[in-house]
């Protein structure tokens, strides 16, 4: 089984900088896609950026330029860097990634974190 969990939420103001964190844990054998989605209130999730294993990344045309994904293939994270924050970036955010375990390989799965709140407000 593998367990995802994310960390750093919270409260900011607009305009204001946050960086999410996201540790996957378990019987891994290899991680390929890792991605951070969002869920407003109302709203379907969407895809906020993902990261290859090669490092290959892509964004939400709404955080370009202000978002940063990044990961670390040692210890099996993924970070998202979120700056010049707007309260429309006020949701509930996911960390998703597909893994390959030792039961699975080579076929991976698609895992789910539980998700942190991000709220940007005066």
């Amino acid at each position: 089984q593998v367990q995802l969990v994310e960390f750093g939420g919270g409260l900011v103001q607009p305009g204001g900088s946050l960086r999410l964190s996201c540790a996957a844990s378990g019987s891994i054998l290899s991680i390929y896609d890792m991605g951070w989605y969002r869920q407003a209130p109302g709203k379907q999730r969407e895809l906020v950026a993902r990261i290859t294993g090669g490092g290959s990344t892509d964004y939400a045309d709404s955080v370009k330029g202000r978002f940063t994904i990044s990961r670390d293939n040692a210890k099996n994270t993924v970070s998202l860097q979120m700056n010049s924050l707007k309260p429309e970036d006020t949701a509930v955010y996911y960390c998703n990634a597909d893994v390959a375990t030792i039961r699975t390989s080579p076929y991976s799965r698609n895992y789910w974190g539980q998700g942190t709140q991000v709220t940007v407000s005066s």
